[in-house]
């Protein structure tokens, strides 16, 4: 286990000081069960042999040592650490059956049985992945299936909204739903520090009603479609910091379930801290939404720096979602070359894959941007407010804020937006207006 000091959390917010799991001191190498690190022969079985013993040990870490490694799902069991060494990587197989029978998921907030993510934990304690070395999600084989999965995707929510219970709804068909890369799943005590992760089948680190987790020294390097970096999904007490990511979407997105499915579990994203974090070639540098049927509130974001990606901070939600989102802030972030806005905060997010079958309104409040500059361009538009007419955003603040942006700021069905130090310019100098609304 990395033994390097994590620093205090000082958050505006109260949360419990991060810590990482603890882990028993024996190790299992992968090799006594048989694995053969020639990037050809699948070690998945070697994998769950060594994960098995290490586990009626008492837990400890599972070893993996230099080499190229073949290998189908990984099951990750409590007190265990899987640890890349440095120059090895962990292959993943492109055979889809590989990834059966069905384990519970959650797909872009819904749950239901699909195809196993390449490394799962259900109901665990204490779980690590760590070291230097490189996981290969070899995702390319999955990435055609983001233009043939609408009729899987219409079924569940068909599902979903008739009250058919989640293991009744089964999906692990070719061409349907792509699994998460790593997902944890109702988990305590989860670390993920120091490797790097490429191209995987669709979101890349994904906590699902998981509690404690840090994300720490990573590197996610994706380009394929939905290939977000970290997606705190109804989780609580999550850190994330001091990382580097390239991604196919958004670098970090804080999620907690869509529309009916997010109301009936309930369970809020909170107390999620972003820092020291480098962001580029992604859609959003951190995002909230647009499934956040369970609430999202306590996020704070501060010394971070994102280049080259369409938006800085977006919040994105529409009718039919309710759940709140409150209580962000958003410091001491450097933005470089942004393509659209620096700032977004809309209720009318038009592109999710379902549209909902409510108008239930969802709440936006309390969002306070401090300490921000940005430059580079072209950027189209420094900052965009768009609430709903029955439900404007609410209660924001800018301070200390320097962005050049082709347009200044556009504000509707909003109450309550502060300026303090603010200043808003196009590429020739010319100064924006951004008063008190």
């Amino acid at each position: 286990m990395p033994t390097e000091p994590i620093q205090p959390v000082t958050a505006p917010f109260a949360m419990p000081q991060p810590a990482r799991p603890h882990i028993p001191a024996g190790v299992f190498d992968i090799r006594e069960q048989g694995a053969l690190g020639d990037g050809k022969t699948k070690a998945t079985q070697a994998f769950r042999a060594t994960i098995a013993k290490a586990s009626a040990a008492g837990g400890g870490t599972v070893l993996v040592p230099p080499g190229t490694w073949l290998t189908g799902p990984i099951h990750l069991a409590s007190n265990i650490n899987l640890h890349v060494a440095e120059g090895a990587t962990l292959l993943f197989s492109q055979d889809f059956n590989d990834y059966l029978p069905p384990v519970l998921t959650r797909w872009e907030g819904q749950e239901l049985y699909g195809y196993s993510p390449l490394i799962y934990a259900r109901d665990c304690q204490n779980v690590a992945i760590t070291g230097t070395g490189k996981l290969d999600g070899q995702g390319a084989a999955w990435w055609p299936w983001k233009k043939t999965q609408h009729a899987s995707a219409a079924k569940l929510y068909e599902l979903v909204t008739a009250g058919v219970p989640p293991e009744k709804r089964v999906f692990a068909e070719e061409g349907g739903l792509r699994p998460s890369f790593i997902q944890t799943v109702g988990c305590k005590n989860v670390l993920i520090e120091g490797v790097t992760l490429t191209e995987g089948p669709f979101w890349t680190i994904h906590p699902v009603y998981s509690e404690n987790v840090i994300v720490r020294r990573v590197r996610v390097q994706t380009t394929g479609p939905n290939n977000d970096g970290c997606d705190p999904d109804s989780s609580r007490n999550v850190l994330i910091e001091d990382s580097f990511f390239s991604t196919g979407d958004d670098c970090v997105v804080i999620k907690s379930g869509l529309n009916e499915d997010g109301w009936r579990v309930g369970k809020p994203s909170e107390n999620i801290v972003v820092r020291r974090l480098h962001g580029e070639a992604g859609h959003g540098g951190v995002v909230i939404g647009s499934e956040m049927s369970g609430s999202v509130r306590n996020v704070w974001v501060t010394d971070s720096e994102f280049i080259g990606t369409d938006r800085g901070l977006r919040i994105k939600s529409m009718r039919g979602r309710g759940g709140t989102i409150e209580n962000v802030f958003y410091e001491n972030v450097r933005h470089q070359d942004i393509r659209l806005m620096v700032v977004e905060l809309t209720t009318f997010y038009a592109t999710s894959t379902l549209a909902p079958k409510t108008d239930t309104p969802p709440p936006i409040r309390g969002i306070h941007v401090k300490n921000i500059s940005a430059a580079g361009g072209p950027t189209q538009k420094a900052i965009d407010i768009v609430g709903l007419p029955e439900l404007p955003i609410r209660d924001v603040s800018f301070e200390n804020v320097k962005i050049v942006a082709e347009k200044g700021l556009n504000a509707v069905d909003c109450k309550n937006v502060h300026f303090a130090g603010t200043k808003l310019m196009s590429p020739s100098g010319e100064a924006f207006p951004s008063q008190d609304l």
